[in-house]
């Protein structure tokens, strides 16, 4: 079969000695970082920083203070009252129209994140980028042990089509954990931007401590969803790792 396409010895050499790296890496993360990560993160869920009870110490203060209300006079004048009909007619109709305050800078200086929920954060991401990086090694692992397409005794075949779905699918929802943290920090900056604008409005303040919990909530599902994910997978691989490294048998010579 090689006769049928020219592949430079170098070239093969190198390839090979790719395959062979990949074939150790994804091995050794099966077999030993695996069951260790899945160890890590079952005692990360008993840390205190991830089981308050009492949500309210993981609350951020928002310093934004309630100025003083403005009174406005009714307008006697009627001069002013018809410059104020007309800009009434300019705006849409004499609609009123809630504005709110023009924030040029912050009283208090930069508004600072919710800091519990900040380190927290540091700390699962990168847990969630380690899951990904393995979980590409593992299946390009099984993806380089499927052999040459062939009628027939493909059950070890669908095995490993099956395992790689199914990494492909850890990766795909390691992901989008991290886009919701994105998305986290962008609701709440565009809340405590509301709560800049209409400070008397004290539904957005309480809206900025409900997504505070909903988050720390959240993050305690991601590490348990973590751990569970090394688990299965785990398992799954070394229930089936003969027929994932030999799909056939009788043909383990045609692999490619």
């Amino acid at each position: 079969m090689s006769s049928l396409l020219k592949v430079d010895n170098e070239i093969k050499t190198k390839v090979d000695a790719f395959r062979e790296r990949i074939t150790s890496e994804a091995e050794d993360l099966v077999a030993n970082f695996f069951p260790k990560k899945l160890l890590e993160l079952d005692h990360f869920l008993k840390d205190p920083i991830i089981n308050i009870t009492d949500l309210k110490e993981i609350h951020s203060e928002i310093n934004l203070t309630v100025p003083d209300p403005i009174l406005l006079s009714n307008l006697h004048d009627g001069l002013e009252a018809q410059n104020a009909k007309k800009r009434k007619l300019e705006d849409g109709g004499g609609e009123d129209k809630v504005t709110g305050t023009k924030v040029f800078v912050m009283p208090g200086g930069m508004m600072k994140s919710n800091a519990n929920l900040v380190d927290l954060i540091e700390k699962v991401k990168p847990e969630i980028r380690t899951l990904i990086e393995k979980c590409n090694t593992v299946k390009m692992w099984v993806q380089l042990l499927i052999p040459r397409i062939e009628d027939g005794n493909n059950f070890g075949v669908s095995i490993q089509e099956e395992t790689v779905a199914e990494l492909r699918t850890v990766e795909g929802e390691a992901a989008s954990y991290l886009d919701q943290i994105s998305r986290y920090y962008i609701t709440r900056a565009k809340l405590v931007s509301k709560i800049a604008k209409y400070p008397h409005v004290e539904d957005y303040r309480r809206t900025v401590t409900e997504i505070d919990e909903k988050e720390y909530i959240s993050l305690k599902i991601i590490v348990s969803e973590l751990r569970n994910q090394y688990v299965t997978l785990h398992d799954m691989i070394l229930k089936n790792i003969e027929k994932i490294k030999r799909p056939r048998s009788s043909n383990a010579d045609a692999l490619y």
